[in-house]
């Protein structure tokens, strides 16, 4: 797979699910208005990745769009569109990944690749409080209508440095917005999402993944 395409999936799911719920005074209250009331969710994204700068270059950036849906507890779909066709679902027990133009699928447990990553606490936990177990959160300044919300992992051995977090008020309850994701390396992954619903019906069928025919399956 190449490099920019795990850098995107890498960030992708060092980061994470979404925010909706009530407006509330900061973001810590609409995180946790979040975690008690919202139970599906789905969007349209553009992730922008930009890479560390190399000596005497300028910093890299690469622009990618496609869909989002996740159900609790664990589960999750991102289909990328553009520029390159690829799917990545949870099912609640493997992490699939389909690259299509080169016709492979990597499995992988679940569990141990997204344990630890925001995506997979916050579709799983119940209230905030089981959220500090693993991550420190702090509510920022209100900017460009969004409120917004630092998460930074306890330990040091994840591949995230830190998520922030915007929201949007709406009649609704509160939207995901925007979600920026800096990593351990230097990369920054920035997703804006757009057309956010909250807890919409979705098929359990979404969430079920099947190798095509012919493609290879790799179990690392």
């Amino acid at each position: 797979m190449p490099i920019s395409r795990r850098h995107a999936l890498s960030a992708l799911f060092g980061i994470a699910l979404s925010l909706s719920g009530a407006a509330h005074a900061d973001g810590l209250d609409a995180l946790n208005q979040f975690i008690k009331q919202t139970r599906s969710g789905r969007a349209q994204f553009t992730q922008v990745v930009t890479s560390p700068p190399k000596a005497g270059q300028a910093a890299r950036s690469k622009t990618s769009s496609g869909s989002f849906e996740f159900h609790r507890p664990g589960k999750s779909r991102f289909d990328y569109r553009k520029p390159f066709v690829q799917t990545l679902v949870a099912d609640g027990q493997t992490l699939w990944m389909h690259d299509v133009d080169l016709n492979q699928v990597t499995a992988r447990n679940q569990a141990q690749v997204l344990g630890s990553t925001p995506v997979a606490l916050l579709t799983a936990a119940s209230d905030l409080e089981s959220l500090k177990i693993d991550f420190q959160f702090k509510a920022e300044a209100d900017r460009d209508g969004l409120q917004w919300v630092r998460a930074t992992p306890k330990t040091s051995d994840t591949q995230i440095q830190s998520v922030l977090v915007g929201l949007r008020a709406s009649d609704k309850g509160i939207e995901l917005a925007v979600l920026d994701v800096q990593d351990a390396l230097g990369q920054r992954s920035v997703l804006n999402f757009t057309a956010f619903e909250l807890n919409p019906a979705l098929p359990a069928s979404i969430f079920v993944f099947k190798a095509p025919a012919g493609a290879d399956v790799i179990r690392p």
